[in-house]
């Protein structure tokens, strides 16, 4: 299934994690050879709720905004919006893709 939403509605999601389950979100990169899982997600009770995590940051970070995160030069010194086309997501919140979106597809 890959990646079936543009980024203005992921960024929906992402920013209306009340209505959507977005913590422990994981995906690739179709483009890299290893197709290392990366995860992402967001915790309301942190300062700055937004993470990353399997990146190039030694044990991941943190921002204030999902559009900081979706921006930010992490991956192979690119944003995730740089490298949106070969974005495959594996699992958002936690559970699989098509599961997922048979439980929230309704919402956006």
């Amino acid at each position: 299934m890959g990646n079936p939403f543009s980024i203005e509605t992921f960024l929906h999601i992402l920013e209306n994690d009340d209505l959507f389950t977005v913590d422990e979100t994981s995906f690739y990169f179709d483009d890299s050879p290893n197709e290392d899982d990366h995860m992402l997600g967001c915790i309301r009770e942190y300062d700055k709720p937004y993470w990353v995590g399997y990146c190039d940051i030694p044990n991941g970070c943190e921002f204030y905004t999902a559009y900081e995160m979706l921006n930010a030069k992490i991956f192979d010194g690119k944003s995730i919006i740089d490298r949106w086309e070969h974005l495959v997501f594996v699992s958002i919140g936690g559970i699989r893709l098509d599961e997922w979106l048979n439980c929230f597809n309704d919402k956006f």
